[in-house]
Order: C-alpha cells, then sequence, then structure tokens
C-alpha cells in the first residue's frame, strides 16, 4: 500500500479521532457533559496507534508521521492520564509532550545545530587568527560598542551606560528576542531557505563578536555573560528555525499532499516548537536583564550557573517524558 492510498484508507479515522479530541478538550474547559461517540475513543485511539506504527515502518513522508504522532500523544493524555484542569495539562505538555515531539525530529534539531554553530566556531577561530576580520561582519562602530559593553570592570555589563532600569531592558530584551525567533521560524515559508539564512546568519555574528572580544581580552567578561541566559535564547533560536525547517521541508516535498495540505499538517507540529521558543526567550531575556548583566556576581558564579542551566536544558530535551510516552 502506497502512502496514497494509506491516507485515503485511514484519514476518516484521524478526522474522527481528532473531532473527539477537539470535542473532549473544549468539554474539559467548559465542564460539559461528554461528547456524542466518545465511548468509541479508546477503540479509534489504538487503531491510530497501529496506523503510526505501519507508516513508520514503511518510511512514509515526515510530516504524515509526525501529524500521526501528535495524534497519538494527545489520545495518550485522555487516556491515560488523571486531569486536574488546566494547569495538569501545561505541565503534562512541557514535560512530556514537546520533548517527545522534538526527539522524533532529532535530524532536523541536528541540522538547525550545525546550521547555527558551524558558522559560529569557524568565524570566532577566523577571527582570532586573522583579526582584521571581523570588520568584514562588523562596522567600526559596532565592534567600539561591543568593546565599551563588555570592558572589564564596567558597570553595565552587555548595555549602554545610562540605560534604563532592569526592568525595562527586560522588557527590550522580549522584543528583540522575540523578533529573533519569528524571523528564523516564519523564514521557512521561503522553503527552508530564510530560516537556513538566519540560522547562519545569527551564528557568523556571534561567531565574529566572540572571536575579536577574545583577541582584545573581553573572553571572560562577555562569556559569563553569555553562558547563562544563552542557554534558553540559542536553544530557542535552534528550535526556531528547526520548526522553520519544517515548513520549508513540507513545501519542498509534501509527498502525495497538496502543498498547502502538508503545509497544514506540519504547521500543526511546527507551532507546538513555537509556543515553546517563546516561552524559553521570555525566560532568556528574564535572565539577561537581572543575572548576566550584574556586575554584582561575580564571573565565576555566572560560569557555574550557567553551566547547569545548559546542562538542563539539555537533559530535558534528551529525557523529559521517556518513561510516559505512548
Amino acid at each position: 500500500m502506497n502512502q496514497e492510498d494509506f491516507v485515503r484508507r485511514y484519514e476518516a479515522d484521524w478526522q474522527t479521532v481528532t473531532h473527539l479530541l477537539d470535542a473532549m478538550e473544549a468539554r474539559g474547559r467548559k465542564r460539559s457533559k461528554s461528547p456524542q461517540g466518545v465511548g468509541e475513543f479508546p477503540f479509534l485511539y489504538r487503531r491510530v496507534c497501529q496506523q503510526l506504527a505501519l507508516a513508520r515502518d514503511r518510511d512514509y513522508a515526515a510530516h504524515l508521521i509526525d501529524g500521526l504522532n501528535l495524534l497519538v500523544l494527545r489520545g495518550h493524555q485522555h487516556l491515560y492520564e488523571a486531569r486536574a484542569g488546566a494547569w495538569s495539562s501545561f505541565i503534562h505538555a512541557v514535560m512530556v509532550k514537546f520533548p517527545n515531539l522534538i526527539r522524533t525530529q532529532a535530524l532536523l534539531f541536528w541540522v538547525a545545530v550545525a546550521l547555527m554553530f558551524v558558522p559560529t566556531f569557524g568565524l570566532a577561530l577566523a577571527v582570532i587568527q586573522t583579526p582584521d576580520l571581523v570588520y568584514s561582519v562588523l562596522d567600526p562602530s559596532q565592534v567600539d560598542t561591543f568593546e565599551e559593553w563588555y570592558r572589564p570592570g564596567t558597570d553595565d555589563v552587555g548595555r549602554e551606560r545610562g540605560d534604563d532600569t532592569d526592568f525595562a531592558m527586560f522588557g527590550f530584551y522580549i522584543r528583540n528576542n522575540i523578533g529573533v525567533g519569528f524571523r528564523t521560524f516564519a523564514g521557512g515559508l521561503l522553503f527552508g531557505v530564510g530560516s537556513a539564512f538566519f540560522l547562519v546568519f545569527n551564528g557568523i555574528y556571534f561567531g565574529a563578536v566572540a572571536g575579536h572580544l577574545t583577541n582584545v581580552g573581553y573572553a571572560e567578561t562577555f562569556f559569563s555573560f553569555v553562558i547563562g541566559h544563552g542557554a534558553f535564547e540559542l536553544t530557542a533560536i535552534v528550535l526556531a528555525g528547526m520548526a522553520g525547517l519544517k515548513l520549508g521541508g513540507a513545501l519542498i516535498a509534501p509527498g502525495r499532499m497538496t502543498r498547502l495540505r502538508a503545509l497544514r499538517e506540519s504547521a500543526r507540529n511546527s507551532i507546538v516548537i513555537v509556543y515553546a521558543v517563546v516561552f524559553m526567550l521570555v525566560i532568556a531575556a528574564f535572565l539577561e536583564a537581572f543575572w548576566s548583566s550584574s556586575s554584582t556576581i561575580s564571573s565565576s558564579v555566572k560560569f557555574i550557573v550557567g553551566t547547569v542551566l545548559w546542562l538542563l536544558v539539555a537533559s530535558y530535551l534528551l529525557f523529559a517524558g521517556r518513561a510516559r510516552g505512548p
């Protein structure tokens, strides 16, 4: 059975399960009576699980497998989770659904990591070896600004002297970070090229700054500033790029579906990633405003806390929700 026949044969099951899940979730919010047909849900859910296994075994298109996987995860929550309202749903989404979703698309995640961090390390090493190379990425005024921000002993690390309060900077960082994340994600609509461009561009920019500040002896100030919030900010940008590349992949290789339909199916999973990206960027903005820029916290403490935060983010993506996944 080819993919087109597979979709045609089982699509009605998927639509029925989706409608039932939507109705049960709406019922949970409104505390209304059980929707019609809910008694058939366990049987239909098991069928969708079998169909997901078949799709994986036959190596069907990634967007089809991802859509079925998300449907199974939603069904699993309703069948096996003791629900305790919106807070329980939120915790389940954060601790189970999202990390499981990322792991099902691990290859795409590592492609996004490579697109961002290979240029970062490559250009940082190149600038360290050839200092004038920084001016091919930054103009002289930008170089002077970064030197002023990260000069050892400065009271305003990572920002201009006399800037507004930490709360004002918190708002600025949220706007800036979410803007970067949104552009990186939305670039996927250009067949993935836009997302790849923004990942590479951010990697080049960060590498040029890191290489130059290392050359002038400001490495400790710079990296102690970046390491804390970077665990969330840099990971979020990679995830935004991953979601954008997923959209681009659906446009480039829609399989047996039309491009519009493939894009719609891909967007169901991508939007879950985008929600997580926004949440992580808000955390990053908070740390950047109130922790990273603080001149009263020693560099060694910032390095220790930053390392712990990176380990926590990595452990979360690698291990969270494994025992409870379907």
